[in-house]
């Protein structure tokens, strides 16, 4: 058998060649979570959970010139590349990126799934605040509950509004300044 040569893998950046292989599968969408691949593939309830948060910062996001969607984000520096199910971010960032930084993003909203919550409630948590995400949005659907945490830091989110039972009034601060009406989730 002939060996490869010493070089074969100089300049080959682990993180680089990972994250260059999840934009280019074929077929479903996929993220990295902590150095784990699982494909995106939500059910119409959580799509339905998820448009109906939509819904109503959509008008917001617009006069604030940004856009909604679940575009990729990647955090630099680690083995993650997620898919947030919405993330606002100003339209001038969001024009000809292929990634955005979650502190790229004013609002970025994740809705569990049985297969992942886990991740949203602790991983996802922690590191969007470590990438300076300044919002986030935690619809726990097996929890029938939702949580806004605010002001990012190295060592996670250092204010949380909640867990709120469905059904409540949620205030997201400015520079949306709205309140999201639960009760429809």
């Amino acid at each position: 058998m002939t060996e490869a040569p010493s070089d074969y893998n100089a300049g080959v950046d682990p993180e680089r060649a990972l994250k260059f292989a999840i934009q280019h599968i074929k077929g479903d969408r996929a993220q990295i979570v902590e150095g784990v691949i699982e494909p995106v593939s939500p059910t119409w309830d959580h799509e339905a959970t998820a448009e109906t948060i939509r819904d109503q910062i959509r008008a917001r996001a617009r006069e604030l010139d940004c856009v909604t969607g679940s575009g990729n984000l990647d955090l630099p520096g680690s083995s993650n590349w997620y898919i947030p199910d919405i993330a606002v971010v100003p339209a001038a960032a969001a024009k000809g990126a292929g990634a955005l930084l979650p502190a790229d993003t004013l609002l970025v909203v994740e809705v569990t799934s049985e297969s992942n919550a886990d991740t949203d409630r602790v991983v996802k948590r922690k590191r969007y605040a470590e990438y300076g995400a300044p919002l986030y949005l935690l619809v726990d659907r097996q929890e029938r509950s939702v949580t806004l945490y605010s002001e990012p830091g190295e060592l996670g989110y250092t204010r949380a509004e909640g867990p709120h039972p469905y059904g409540t009034t949620l205030h997201i601060p400015e520079p949306f300044g709205l309140d999201l009406d639960t009760s429809g989730l």
